[in-house]
């Protein structure tokens, strides 16, 4: 290839053979490098930070699991392809706030089974022992090229698959107060799900919080009493009361 060629971005393949399909006359896109497992563990991390709540009740683990049950049963993983959830969000020292299937116990593809509420118990766990996602133990583990074994996590009681997150407070940085967790089989959509239930959650929150109300400050008027209720009673009339020693003051200033 000399130097007059043009590069294998412009058309050539990697044999040196011109693409047919390649048109100079064409505006050239560059393709975007695919993010790597370090990028995805960086921004897992940065979820961990940004999506953190003021309080976090058994009715807050209710209403957050019954988002994630209905934004499941409306997606394509479950009314095109069938597939089936569990869903748990659990105390950090393991009390049970909500627990749900969604999909029937069977031996098809799409169906739950016992085996899946095993996985789900080894993601949650891998968040009580770190204080991370399990996403982001995942894709750090593959940024690091390591396996669970080189870390001494044994797998056969913790299960590093993404769809396990730690619930934090905002005020509370020793360790997460809860964690949530769902498993339908695919570590990226069901890490998705979680952290985009939670972000709308969190959004509602803030959206529902009843600001302060701001009172104006009432207006000093020193004057008798009987001024002072005449006033009143022309404010409440939708008039704009002036008293007539105002009026007298104006009068005489103008003179």
């Amino acid at each position: 290839m000399s130097q007059f060629d043009p590069p294998l971005s412009a058309g050539l393949t990697m044999n040196g053979y011109r693409d047919p399909r390649y048109d100079p006359s064409l505006p050239q896109v560059e393709v975007p490098m695919p993010p790597t497992d370090a990028d995805i563990a960086t921004k897992a991390l940065e979820e961990e930070a940004s999506y953190r709540f003021p309080s976090f009740s058994a009715n807050d683990a209710v209403t957050l699991g019954l988002s994630l049950r209905k934004r499941f049963r409306s997606s394509s993983r479950h009314q095109r392809f069938g597939r089936g959830l569990v869903i748990s969000i659990q105390t950090i020292v393991g009390h049970t706030l909500f627990s749900c299937t969604v999909g029937d116990l069977g031996s098809s593809v799409g169906d739950v089974s016992l085996d899946s509420w095993s996985t789900l118990e080894g993601m949650i766990a891998v968040v009580r022992r770190t204080g991370h996602s399990s996403f982001y133990v995942e894709k750090g583990m593959q940024a690091m090229q390591r396996t669970p074994r080189q870390f001494g996590i044994n797998q056969q009681d913790y299960r590093i698959h993404g769809g396990a997150f730690p619930i934090w407070l905002q005020n509370a940085t020793c360790c997460p107060i809860a964690v949530v967790a769902c498993f339908s089989g695919s570590s990226a959509d069901d890490h998705h799900m979680v952290v985009t239930s939670l972000r709308d959650y969190l959004r509602k929150l803030t959206e529902t919080v009843p600001q302060p109300s701001v009172r104006m400050p009432s207006p000093a008027f020193h004057r008798d009493s009987s001024t002072a209720r005449e006033w009143v009673s022309a404010s409440a009339a939708g008039k704009l009361y002036r008293p007539s020693h105002f009026e007298d003051e104006h009068e005489h200033a103008h003179d």
